[in-house]
């Protein structure tokens, strides 16, 4: 009981929060404020509703609950950045003495806090809904053999097909995707929010991903909260080549690429025997030839111990989804978005091309990536991002 209090208290004084700046110091005229403590209070309690939901059996009327949750929580969380700098931007204007009607400073920070918030959350919620961004990035490899050279990979990476996403988007997804002609597919991780049961009809447009070379896929710590080797299963039944701690070796023209991929950083927390081995997975890997790695969360690139690895593709950050937590993301991650180079390795970090929880992105738009490897000689340069 104590625990559920103390959970329910932050989130309530919160709201209270934003209600008594948004809607009491303002001073609205009646019916405003009132009207104002009404909405605030009905997203509380379908939030709290939405979580509720979630554990339940889905029926039409909990997935329309766990919508209004989901976007309420993503709402919640930029009104409440915008009300703190609002608060502050204040604080700054009455000590200085810029401002001495205190009453009508309250009413302008309101004002300007709905004003901007309020569309921002309209576009977010049209930018996390829309097509994904096509992010083309030429990334060269050392002892790339002119047959692979050239060679288009497309990325997708943070799908998390569950409450609000669902196989009419994902068929969107994939569509896009082989409209891009790959020559090879990387899935990295968290394709899914829920178990195998509950979406196992909603995946089935993967099978429907082409490339020549082919489709492979590494789990994200999201698989692990929903039974990740049941997904690695029903994954490989729809096609795909599952990389759990293993490699393969593509060949075209008489060039060869070594694909490794492992499972997620933190597997092994949840799933000892599938903890992550980056040496496992390149073990027996041809040396001379160009490395590929597939790892879900970017930090991977940090324990890769001295092992050549010529490009890790991983996701995990969307990019920081909702301004201003990308800020944040620095706090775990090496880094959000974009291709970096990490401990000595380089690293393309997907934005990812659905979304967790809320149905927002405010900032970094959902991605497909389409990387294009070039060969350069052992002693030739970087990479060139367009």
């Amino acid at each position: 009981m104590l625990s559920l209090l103390l959970g329910l208290g932050l989130p309530t004084a919160l709201h209270v929060y934003i209600g008594l700046r948004l809607f009491t110091a303002p001073g609205w005229p009646a019916p405003w404020a009132a009207l104002g403590w009404g909405l605030l209070g009905l997203c509380y309690l379908v939030l709290l509703a939405g979580f509720r939901a979630a554990r339940r059996e889905p029926t039409g009327f909990s997935r329309a609950i766990q919508w209004g949750a989901y976007l309420w929580l993503g709402a919640f969380g930029v009104f409440l950045t915008a009300v703190l700098a609002s608060d502050v931007v204040g604080a700054v204007l009455a000590l200085s003495g810029t401002v001495t009607d205190m009453h009508a400073l309250a009413r302008g920070r309101a004002a300007a806090v709905l004003g901007t918030v309020v569309p921002a959350v309209a576009f977010a919620f049209v930018t996390a809904r829309g097509r994904a961004r096509v992010e083309r990035t030429t990334v060269a490899l050392q002892d790339l053999g002119p047959g692979l050279d050239g060679l288009r990979v497309v990325q997708l990476s943070d799908v998390h097909v569950g409450p609000t996403l669902d196989g009419v988007w994902l068929q969107r997804v994939v569509e896009q995707v082989n409209a891009l002609e790959p020559d090879l597919v990387a899935i990295t991780g968290d394709l899914v929010d829920g178990s195998v049961d509950q979406l196992r009809d909603q995946m089935t447009p993967l099978a429907s991903l082409r490339a020549p070379l082919g489709v492979y896929y590494v789990t994200g710590n999201h698989e692990f909260y929903h039974g990740a080797r049941a997904w690695m299963a029903e994954v490989a039944r729809l096609g795909i080549t599952v990389l759990t701690n293993e490699h393969r070796v593509v060949e075209r023209g008489g060039a060869r690429l070594v694909v490794a991929g492992v499972t997620d950083h933190d597997a092994g927390h949840i799933d000892p025997p599938l903890e992550s081995r980056p040496d496992l997975a390149l073990a027996g890997a041809p040396p001379d030839v160009p490395r590929l790695l597939l790892a879900h969360q970017p930090r991977t690139a940090l324990s890769l111990e001295g092992l050549r690895v010529d490009l890790q593709l991983s996701g995990h950050t969307h990019g920081g989804q909702i301004f201003p937590f990308m800020f944040f993301v620095k706090l775990q991650q090496p880094v959000v978005k974009g291709l970096a180079t990490v401990a000595g390795t380089r690293v393309y970090t997907h934005r990812g091309t659905g979304y967790w929880g809320p149905p927002l992105r405010l900032g970094p738009a959902p991605e497909i990536a389409a990387l294009t490897l070039v060969g350069t000689p052992r002693s030739g340069g970087d990479s060139s991002q367009a």
